[in-house]
């Protein structure tokens, strides 16, 4: 794989074995960092993404981890390190998406949804601002649910909020390290989960409400993310940047 702007830099994808988080660490080994590609559920997938990183000649390691599960998380971030070094980035994309009205929203799922994307981000972000060398980089991957009042999203749209306001205040409690700490929101984004439960006609509405007419690549959010971790983004943190074509 051909060096480039993350040479000698190492990087940890939290949910990295399909869709944006694949994109992402695919990307990331693409400039030159060593990438760990976290995954919960799919092996076969992150093992995938894995070799085809090597394939290329990059640096990759596949490992498994729930962040929601605290023991994880540190094993998580002690292995990285055992294997390459000092983590550089972290980027937290891991997350669940499951919609209903909040009137009628169940409780258990409420749980999961707050567990995963908010106790998640909570938890590596804690461990990155314990391990994250000096200079490094947060990326955490939001929504743009949060700017628009969809009905459905409304628990979802609540689980990215505070992950935005996480990302502002870490931003503030890290900066004397130079240490940057930005989202990302995406729009409507061609992924299995974005499609699941969704009609042909559905889709096609969504993506007519980007004003560039289309949905989302994941690959349109890797590019970003993998910006925010070279020096030149290196005056941009505390931000949430909506990466959405427009959406409304």
């Amino acid at each position: 794989m051909a060096s480039g702007r993350l040479d000698g830099k190492v990087a940890l994808v939290t949910g990295g074995s399909r869709g944006i988080g694949r994109a992402i660490a695919v990307a990331l080994a693409a400039e030159g960092a060593a990438v760990v590609v976290n995954w919960v559920a799919d092996q076969a997938a992150a093992r995938e993404v894995v070799a085809m990183i090597q394939d290329g000649g990059g640096r990759a390691l596949a490992l498994k981890a729930d962040v929601s599960a605290a023991d994880d998380v540190a094993a998580l971030f002690e292995t990285t390190a055992a294997r390459f070094g000092p983590l550089d980035i972290l980027v937290n994309n891991a997350g669940l998406a499951r919609y209903g009205p909040i009137g009628e929203y169940d409780e258990a799922d409420f749980d999961r949804l707050f567990a995963v994307n908010v106790k998640g981000t909570f938890l590596t972000c804690r461990e990155a601002s314990r391990r994250l060398a000096d200079g490094g980089t947060i990326v955490n991957i939001t929504s743009t649910v949060t700017r628009v009042m969809l009905p459905r999203y409304g628990v979802y749209a609540a689980t990215k909020a505070a992950v935005e306001q996480l990302t502002r205040v870490l931003s503030q409690e890290l900066g004397a390290r130079q240490i940057t700490v930005n989202a990302v929101a995406p729009g409507p984004t061609d992924t299995v989960l974005f499609r699941r439960g969704k009609t042909e006609a559905q889709v096609a509405a969504m993506a007519q409400g980007a004003a560039l007419g289309r949905l989302g690549l994941p690959e349109d959010i890797a590019d970003v993310v993998v910006f925010l971790a070279t020096p030149a983004a290196r005056w941009i943190s505390g931000q949430c940047l909506p990466v959405n074509g427009g959406f409304a």
